[in-house]
């Protein structure tokens, strides 16, 4: 027994040693080449407050070779309960970054801001901020009890327009792309449904992309099969939401009406039917991920509107070991679509 164990903890290393030796010969010539990651302040019109904003720069940025180079630029927007430094601390996306471009990956600039958890939209209401400040949590309540809620705003003015001042940005529609996961996810997709002269590519890993989906057994009666639909009442929406309803109906609203306002599907079918130039689509999920139905909506939406889209389901759930383990998918779509000049 101890001889077996031994043979398969040998094995175990050798297995691990071959594949840092791939690693190691995929890297080129010598040592991965690091990019820079760093923490700025934006002040924000739309939040009336200052936000913190992580930017990575990639690795020829700070060299003399970079210096009279443009740079593409992605942002990355984090889910509920998330920060500006989720992307970098739990995604490693530097070191993804860092890998993608020493095989050939062009380079760009990732910014990844922070939203709170403001869903990345407008809000249906204000909130008391005196009563903010005094809410017991984890967050700064100077930064986070912001008085005037345009999430959405704030990203696609406020963020863009700081980051093509500071730094080396090719500044326009087609070098700009926007991502996210879960509440970001929901927030890339409908950003860039929303300021189509701003993002050309939207990315989304376990999106809410489909906020108002709801089953609809009642169907069941007259139709054989449970269908889904969106919920068309206060308390539909609240059945849809469950959990989320709490963290989601200050920004969305109690109505349906102000809810397929923020739907993503419904954003993009305007811009489809006014012919104006869609973003270039990315969508995955985990297949054992509670949003996987409302992903799946939302492809088939896609489908029905004629709207192209590059969808992907992968074994994983709603988890950073998903999202870490798929986070180069993003990266390589959107780096393949931003115009480099």
């Amino acid at each position: 027994m101890i001889r077996r164990r031994l043979l398969q903890l040998l094995a175990a290393v050798a297995l691990s040693a071959a594949a840092l030796s791939a690693t190691v010969l995929t890297s080129a010539n010598g040592p991965i080449p690091h990019g820079t990651v760093r923490t700025d302040t934006v002040w924000s019109q739309a939040l009336g407050i200052r936000k913190q904003l992580v930017v990575y720069l990639p690795p020829s940025y700070t060299t003399p070779a970079g210096a009279a180079r443009r740079y593409p630029v992605a942002v990355y927007l984090h889910g509920y309960f998330g920060s500006e430094r989720d992307w970098t601390v739990n995604g490693r996306i530097a070191a993804a970054m860092d890998s993608l471009v020493a095989a050939g990956m062009p380079e760009m600039i990732i910014v990844m801001p922070d939203g709170d958890d403001g869903w990345w939209t407008t809000w249906h209401r204000l909130i008391d901020v005196s009563v903010c400040r005094r809410t017991p949590r984890q967050e700064n309540a100077d930064t986070y009890c912001v008085p005037w809620l345009k999430y959405d705003d704030y990203v696609a003015h406020d963020v863009v327009a700081w980051t093509d001042t500071h730094y080396r940005t090719i500044a326009q529609r087609a070098s700009r792309a926007i991502a996210g996961l879960s509440m970001g996810g929901y927030g890339a997709i409908s950003l860039a449904a929303r300021f189509p002269a701003t993002f050309s590519v939207a990315a989304s890993h376990s999106g809410v992309l489909r906020p108002a989906l709801m089953t609809d057994s009642s169907t069941q009666v007259t139709t054989g099969r449970v269908t889904q639909r969106d919920a068309r009442t206060r308390d539909e929406l609240r059945a849809a939401s469950g959990a989320r309803w709490e963290r989601i109906e200050a920004a969305f609203g109690q109505d349906s009406v102000s809810w397929m306002g923020r739907d993503p599907a419904r954003l993009l079918q305007r811009l489809r039917a006014a012919g104006t130039p869609l973003p270039a689509l990315y969508v995955d999920v985990g297949t054992e991920d509670y949003l996987l139905p409302m992903n799946r909506s939302f492809r088939d939406e896609m489908a029905r509107l004629q709207v192209p889209i590059a969808y992907a389901e992968y074994p994983g759930r709603h988890d950073w070991a998903y999202w870490t383990a798929h986070l180069a998918g993003s990266l390589r779509f959107i780096s393949g679509r931003l115009v480099t000049r």
